[in-house]
């Protein structure tokens, strides 16, 4: 499995599905390596090569190219672009003129004036990012959305005919489970668990339960980027006694702290799934999600869906999941469909099928 360099120092959620996902292949007798250093790769020693992120070409470009083996590629085909584009200022001018394509050309650019890193692929450097997005599905045994639905975007954007086979997000049942004790600290709250950045969407979260008393806990830490939204969030928290911002909680704490509240909001400018909302749902909270995105697909019409760009939208649907009984149902769907113990086992087909 190759991954991007900062998969461990700025994790997300392709660091969960990635590290658990090799975990669960492992259980199942299958030798998997996680690397993230591939400047003395030797191709030779594996039978396949496992890359993520299909809007970051450039990563993969390069060993197509060195290598002959066999590659699959877990899509995880986000579009960002029309929280870009909404954007004020020069950065939403810039997304309206480019588009999806030239942004995402942009941000690679960007990465290496920022972030000090280069790129990796002449291909990439002259022809741009939507032939080679193009060019690496073209090529490659077989593509892994998370749903149906991602890959229909990602064949109405790029006009690609390639195999498929839908791997799911997921969670682990090791630690979300019916058996979690809830943390009483949490009882009754909605939380709001992710990364604090504009395209989470929490300001507007917040401005929609400001005229309420509802108990609101937000964890999460700010994106390096995204330091003056966290402050803007925090400013308006700071007004409420009935909300606070949690910068960090461990992984394995969230399963009590989900087991004890009410409702999960995650009102993103766009998930393809929204693992923390699966992991909430799988704990018995409700859940209220974009519905920009794949989400229907996973949560059908047991969660409550907002328009992340309508205050109002928001606020409705956290309310009516606020009073409705638990979604009992969600938890079973989740807890039966959606663990990465299944997802493993869809990998395992996947490969085969390309082996054989």
């Amino acid at each position: 499995m190759i991954a991007r360099k900062t998969l461990y120092t700025s994790p997300g959620g392709d660091t969960i599905q990635i590290v658990s996902t090799a975990s669960n292949l492992r259980s199942l007798q299958i030798d998997v390596d996680v690397c993230i250093d591939v400047s003395n790769l030797e191709y030779g020693a594996y039978s396949l090569i496992h890359f993520f992120n299909i809007i970051r070409p450039d990563d993969i470009l390069p060993h197509i190219k060195k290598s002959k083996i066999p590659y699959l590629i877990s899509t995880i085909f986000v579009d960002y672009s029309e929280f870009d584009k909404r954007q004020g200022g020069f950065k939403g001018i810039v997304a309206r003129v480019l588009g999806l394509d030239k942004m995402e050309y942009l941000k690679a650019v960007a990465r290496i004036l920022v972030n000090g890193d280069r790129i990796n692929s002449k291909y990439y450097l002259i022809n741009g990012h939507r032939k080679s997005v193009s060019l690496v599905a073209k090529n490659a045994a077989l593509l892994l959305p998370n749903s149906h639905s991602e890959f229909a975007r990602l064949k109405s954007q790029y006009n690609i005919e390639a195999p498929y086979k839908v791997v799911v997000n997921a969670i682990d049942e090791n630690l979300f489970n019916k058996d979690v004790s809830p943390d009483t600290s949490f009882t009754d709250h909605i939380l709001c668990v992710g990364r604090i950045e504009g395209r989470k969407n929490q300001l507007n979260l917040i401005k929609a339960l400001m005229d309420t008393d509802l108990p609101l806990t937000i964890i999460g830490k700010p994106s390096p980027n995204h330091v003056d939204y966290y402050e803007q969030c925090l400013a308006l928290v700071k007004t409420k006694k009935n909300m606070r911002i949690l910068n960090h909680v461990n992984h394995e704490d969230l399963p009590s702290i989900f087991k004890s509240a009410k409702v999960h909001v995650l009102p993103s400018w766009f998930e393809t799934t929204g693992l923390s909302s699966l992991e909430a749902g799988a704990m018995g909270c409700n859940v209220v999600i974009s519905n920009k995105g794949d989400t229907y697909e996973y949560f059908k019409d047991l969660a409550y869906y907002c328009n992340p760009d309508d205050i109002t939208s928001i606020k409705k649907a956290v309310i009516a999941a606020y009073v409705d009984e638990r979604q009992s149902e969600l938890q079973s769907l989740i807890l039966n469909e959606y663990t990465w113990r299944k997802a493993a086992l869809q990998t395992l087909s996947a490969y085969k099928s390309v082996l054989s």
